[in-house]
């Protein structure tokens, strides 16, 4: 299991190799907190928020990244399995800030269909 100590240490590592580009404007940078977050669609114990990112705020643009739900879904992980999650999510997250900047919605528009066959397939059961 990797401890909430780890996964910073990989999570900073994974944001140190990205271009510095990916940076600009995220004035709230990179938090990862201790909490799981459950999504508001889950309709058992099997839908987590991972990564969130938000801006519009006071506090600026920044991203989440959420260990609790990590522990939740990735607890059974090797370490270096585990840090591809948080590197999948992490590249994710920052694709969002990246088409807030360009006005782009195309990932947006994506997590919204994956919803809609997760509750599909939780309607079908």
């Amino acid at each position: 299991m990797v401890t909430i100590d780890e996964a910073q240490e990989m999570l900073d590592e994974i944001a140190e190799s990205l271009p510095q580009e990916f940076y600009k404007y995220l004035n709230g940078g990179i938090l990862l907190l201790p909490e799981a977050r459950p999504s508001p669609y889950a309709q058992n114990d099997d839908l987590w928020i991972m990564g969130e990112y938000t801006h519009g705020s006071a506090m600026g643009r920044m991203i989440k990244i959420y260990y609790g739900s990590f522990d939740k879904m990735y607890s059974y992980l090797e370490p270096d399995e585990f840090k591809e999650k948080l590197r999948h999510t992490l590249l994710h997250e920052f694709t969002h800030h990246l088409e807030s900047l360009a006005g782009e919605r195309g990932l947006e528009v994506k997590d919204e269909v994956q919803i809609r066959d997760y509750l599909d397939k939780q309607k079908e059961k």
